[in-house]
């Protein structure tokens, strides 16, 4: 991915001093084959994206307006009649040659992630793993997840039915800034595998991404409209739900219940992945040692802008003390920076509201009484977005950080006397999307796991073994979403259930018809013994 200023891999020198707002980032003919992807009839103006790493002008691009959201949709409604129609292994081949793919162009998309999204480089190659995965997995699994299924009928032998998985037709998803290249795919693998089309609006500040995906889908052989981006903002975002069969909405627990409303009024499936608060709790028994790497990374992958990430831990008042003054040292040693490369361990927040908010909630808490173990400060020696890794102590109910989701590198820490005081503690949330439980005895820790109300739990680690498990649902309880992502769930979502029952016997004369043709009370006492007899055989 070639920049405007080349250099040692760190982009703390991309500003002209004095054209500022001049000097982009990336050159015009990087940018211009990915923006000609957008479907936009150049009426609803442009939007100029920012490098977080130093607060760069990166890209400009149109944006679409409501009418061409929907041009977007007719045009993959068409497109998608013949792709439904296209042999599944067909359609599983595309994707499994978009995960190849993905895995042998990775510098190009690492790059990209980084630039729009300011995260460090290993939370960028999670994302192009996790791709490779979710392409693969449903490459290999999908087919078995569509088969038709034969179900028990109404007259054994007699009646046969069979139920079918159709594609909804066209899926909307609208996407976050926070994973550009895991939550576009997240979505669009399972619903083109199913025979659907998707039409996607990404973030403003990540759109390259999402048009870089376009791009590799088209050289893995997908047919022509059958991925389709539009560019814009929450006006964009409600156009599409206006138009498509299914919408897939990751974002704010607030957005999602407006994003539910309005499907549920046009009678439309919805996926919504919102907000958490998610707990971590280190159990009595942990082996502080070897927990300590797995929760430093739980709590500040992505500089903490991860949905599943880890925002309270809650420990066992009795390793409390020995697992702090490991833990603190462990945050203090992580290296923040700038490099398109793996020398940094924390990226920056992706934009100045970001901050203002992590910001926010840490003023409040330390207004409040709390304590900072470690960070609270703004590092803008490094970056304009850039915030320490902080761990709060004492910090009080009534704090910001205590209810509301800060989405940064920011976590505050509760102690409990008992498991059963950590599960309280843990459940005492709006909140139910992911948790995390430590504790050398695996047995204990499941019993825990089935009393906390949470989307996902994992065990002797934060999310990755979670949500890298494609054939396992994702999703959140309560307030923290409706429906599944990945697996089986993940496919379903995105089909019609079709049932298709045949009587067979009708050509025999052995039908419900013929039953009835008995008169008066026979049909009735014939059919009350045929039930008891199924009954006694189990049949279901």
């Amino acid at each position: 991915m070639s920049t405007a200023h080349e250099g040692d891999g760190a982009l703390g020198e991309l500003l002209d001093p004095e054209l500022p707002a001049a000097t982009y980032v990336l050159e015009p003919d990087v940018v211009e084959p990915l923006t000609r992807r957008i479907v936009t009839s150049h009426t609803a103006g442009t939007h100029r994206s920012t490098l977080p790493f130093t607060g760069a002008p990166l890209a400009a691009f149109p944006l679409s307006s409501p009418d061409d959201v929907a041009n977007a949709v007719g045009r993959a409604r068409r497109a998608q009649e013949g792709w439904a129609r296209t042999p599944l292994r067909e359609r599983t081949a595309v994707l499994d040659r978009l995960g190849v793919l993905v895995l042998e162009r990775q510098s190009e998309i690492l790059d990209l992630i980084q630039m729009e999204s300011g995260k460090a480089r290993r939370s960028a190659f999670e994302e192009v793993a996790d791709v490779a995965i979710a392409c693969r997995h449903y490459a290999v699994r999908g087919p078995g997840y569509l088969a038709d299924r034969r179900v028990p009928g109404l007259l054994p032998v007699l009646t046969g039915v069979r139920v079918h998985r159709r594609p909804v037709g066209v899926v909307g998803a609208i996407v976050p800034w926070n994973y550009p290249l895991s939550l576009v795919l997240s979505e669009a693998v399972p619903a083109l595998v199913a025979g659907n089309a998707v039409v996607l609006k990404p973030d403003p500040q990540t759109t390259l991404s999402a048009l870089w995906v376009a791009e590799l889908l088209q050289d893995a052989g997908l047919p022509e409209d059958l991925f389709l981006v539009v560019a814009g903002g929450g006006d964009i975002g409600a156009a599409l739900v206006e138009h498509v069969d299914h919408i897939a909405f990751t974002g704010s627990t607030a957005t999602g219940r407006k994003v539910a409303a309005r499907a549920g009024e046009r009678l439309i499936g919805t996926t919504l992945e919102l907000g958490g608060k998610n707990p971590l709790y280190v159990a009595a028994d942990t082996d502080l040692d070897s927990a300590v790497p797995g929760v430093v990374r739980a709590c500040f992958s992505n500089s903490g802008q991860l949905c599943m990430s880890i925002e309270r831990l809650v420990l066992h008042e009795r390793i409390a003390d020995a697992f702090l003054e490991r833990f603190t040292a462990a945050v203090r040693d992580l290296t923040l920076g700038t490099g398109l490369d793996y020398t940094a361990d924390v990226g920056s927040l992706v934009s100045a509201a970001q901050l203002e908010r992590v910001t926010r909630h840490v003023d409040d808490a330390l207004a409040q009484g709390a304590r900072a173990l470690v960070g609270g400060v703004h590092r803008s020696d490094v970056g304009p977005y850039f915030y320490a890794p902080t761990v709060l102590d004492d910090v009080p109910s009534s704090a910001l950080c205590a209810r509301e989701e800060t989405f940064g590198p920011v976590v505050s820490v509760t102690r409990v006397a008992s498991d059963d005081e950590a599960v309280r503690v843990m459940n005492d949330t709006e909140f139910g999307l992911n948790a995390s439980i430590w504790s050398v005895d695996v047995a204990r820790a499941r019993r825990l796991a089935a009393r906390v109300e949470s989307g996902t739990v994992v065990i002797n680690d934060g999310y990755a073994s979670a949500w890298g498990s494609a054939a396992a649902p994702m999703g959140g309880f309560k307030a923290s979403g409706q429906g599944r992502r990945h697996g089986r769930e993940g496919i379903e979502a995105v089909t019609e259930v079709q049932t298709v029952a045949v009587q067979r016997g009708a050509r025999l004369g052995a039908s419900l018809d013929t039953l009835y043709a008995l008169g008066g009370d026979t049909p009735s006492r014939v059919f009350s013994t045929a039930l008891g007899v199924m009954r006694k055989l189990r049949l279901p």
